[in-house]
Order: structure tokens, then C-alpha cells, then sequence
């Protein structure tokens, strides 16, 4: 508290003194806006009103060119399922992977990885993501199997 007032108290006071001593030099109240020149009032050409316009179209008038007419989209050709999408036995996917008993720890996580990026369900088209879906987790199960006969050391 400043002499017995608080802080927003004394700027209130501060302010009141200042719009008291400017009152007097005060310009007469204008619809303008300050910083511009002119009111804003804008340019109609002579005998066209604004509302007779088109308003909606005003972005392509300044482009220069009249608004092509918006052609439907051509429907998406139906997907065609990966080959090897097709391959859902758990042989035919053990024979892609092609683990063996000499494979490390290392070999197998890098044919998971390879196997991955080329089978992952978000990678293909919506219809064949079960496929796809089904292909990992096949593939999971038989190098988790082959990781789990991995001798300790």
C-alpha cells in the first residue's frame, strides 16, 4: 500500500488525473479508426449495389480467371491383393522366413524385421489387412519358437 492506498488504487487515481488534464485537449469524437487516412467506407461502382455482387465468388475475381466447375472425383480403382498376401498357412509362411537351426539370436530378430516391413498390416490396403494381420502373427509365433530353442549361453 502506497500512502494508505493499494497499487490498483493509486494507478486508478493516476489514470483519473491524467484523463482530466487531457480532457480539454481531447479531439471531438470521429468514426474513424486510428492510423488510416480515410473512414472505412468502401467503393461501390456508380449504380451497382454491393448485395447484387458475387460475394462468393470474390477470391476468383482477383485471381483473374472465372471458377472452374468442380468435377466430381474419379472413383479409386479396386485394390489388387499382393501375391503374397495370399500365402496364409503356417508352411507356406515358415518357408518365406526359411529359419534354421544355425540361425542366431541376431539373424532371426533381422528376418522378423524383414518380414515386418514387407507384411505389416498398416502398409496394405484396408480389404487385406486380415490377411496381413494374420501373416505377422503367424511369423511371430515361429520365430518366437525358434528364438525359444536358442541355446543359453
Amino acid at each position: 500500500m502506497l500512502f494508505g492506498q493499494s497499487i490498483f488504487q493509486s494507478v486508478l487515481e493516476r489514470l483519473k488525473a491524467e484523463d482530466e488534464a487531457s480532457g480539454d485537449a481531447q479531439e471531438p469524437a470521429v468514426h474513424r479508426v486510428s492510423g488510416f487516412s480515410t473512414g472505412l467506407a468502401f467503393d461501390v461502382m456508380e449504380g451497382v449495389s454491393a448485395g447484387s455482387q458475387r460475394v462468393g465468388e470474390a477470391y476468383f475475381d482477383n485471381l483473374g480467371a472465372e471458377p472452374a466447375i468442380a468435377e466430381p472425383p474419379a472413383p479409386e480403382p479396386e485394390p489388387v491383393m499382393p501375391a503374397h498376401l495370399g500365402r496364409i498357412a503356417p508352411e507356406q509362411i515358415a518357408a518365406e522366413l526359411a529359419i534354421s537351426a544355425a540361425d542366431t539370436l541376431q539373424i532371426l530378430n533381422e528376418k522378423r524385421r524383414a518380414f515386418a516391413k514387407a507384411n505389416h498390416p498398416d502398409s496394405v490396403a484396408q480389404p487385406f489387412r486380415d490377411n496381413a494381420n494374420r501373416r505377422m502373427m503367424i511369423a511371430n509365433l515361429l520365430i518366437d519358437e525358434a528364438t525359444r530353442r536358442l541355446p543359453r549361453s
